[in-house]
C-alpha cells in the first residue's frame, strides 16, 4: 500500500467510517479520523482499523490548550496506539504534545488551515502578512519547538521544505483535489501529484474519494497519478 495517500473518514458516524475502509480496501492503508467524528465512535473506529485490519491512522483534532491539558490529553491518545495527532502550531502547544506523546505518535503542527484566506486571517485579526509568509512563520517556529511535521496546504510545502528545520520531518497536505474536482470549502489547493512534487510526503484526500460513485477506483485513480 502506498501511505502517502490518506483518506479523510469524514463520514457521520464509526459504522459508515468502517463501511468506507471496507469499500476502499487493501488500495488505501492510511485514514484521518477528524473532530467530528470524535463523539460518534472516532476512537473505537481507530482501534478497529489498526488493530484488525492494519491500517495506520491520523487522528485530526488540532488540540490547543494550556501545556498541562494537551499534555495530559496527549498521553491519554497515545495510548490508542495513533500514527499522527494534530495540534495547533503555537510552541507551547508543540512542546507539551511532544511530552506526552510517547516515542511513537508523531506530532504535527498546525501552520494555517486550507479553508483560510487572508481575509479569514483578517477576521480572526492575525498579523499582517500573505498566507504564505504566515504558514511558513509558524512552521518554523513549530518545527523548532519539537513538531514531527507540519500540516499545511500544498501551496507552502515547497518553501517549508527549504527550512532548515524542516529536514526529516513530515510535511502533510489537505487541500487536495484530484483535477476537476469540486473545491468544496478548500481555498489553496492542488493537484495529489502537484502536492507530492512540491515536498508533501503525504496528500490528504476525503470527498473526492469518500463521496464518488466507486470510491476504490477514486483512491487507485489518485494513487496512479502519484510521481
Amino acid at each position: 500500500m502506498d501511505d502517502r495517500l490518506i483518506v479523510a473518514l469524514d463520514v457521520p458516524n464509526a459504522l459508515d467510517g468502517l463501511a468506507m475502509a471496507e469499500r476502499l480496501g487493501p488500495a488505501v492503508g492510511f485514514y484521518k479520523i477528524g473532530l467530528g467524528m470524535l463523539t460518534t465512535g472516532g476512537l473505537a473506529l481507530a482501534n478497529e482499523l489498526k488493530g484488525d485490519h492494519g491500517k495506520r491512522i491520523f487522528l485530526d483534532l488540532k488540540l490547543f490548550d494550556i501545556p498541562n491539558t494537551i499534555e495530559a490529553a496527549t498521553r491519554g491518545l497515545a495510548a490508542f496506539d495513533i500514527d499522527f495527532l494534530t495540534v495547533q502550531g503555537d510552541p507551547h502547544v508543540v512542546r507539551a504534545a511532544k511530552e506526552g506523546a510517547g516515542p511513537q505518535m508523531k506530532i504535527l503542527a498546525v501552520t494555517v488551515l486550507t479553508s483560510l484566506d487572508r481575509s479569514d486571517l483578517d477576521a480572526n485579526l492575525v498579523i499582517d502578512g500573505s498566507v504564505a509568509e504566515i504558514a511558513l512563520a509558524r512552521a518554523e517556529a513549530a518545527l523548532a519547538a519539537g513538531a514531527d511535521g507540519v500540516i499545511a496546504s500544498p501551496h507552502e510545502a515547497a518553501a517549508i521544505r527549504t527550512l532548515p528545520q524542516a529536514a526529516g520531518k513530515l510535511i502533510v497536505t489537505p487541500g487536495v483535489r484530484p483535477a476537476g474536482a469540486d473545491k468544496g470549502d478548500q481555498k489553496r489547493v492542488m493537484t495529489p501529484a502537484d502536492a507530492i512534487a512540491a515536498g508533501a510526503d503525504h496528500i490528504v484526500v476525503g470527498r473526492p474519494i469518500t463521496r464518488a460513485a466507486d470510491p476504490k477506483a477514486a483512491a487507485e485513480a489518485i494513487l496512479a497519478a502519484l510521481p
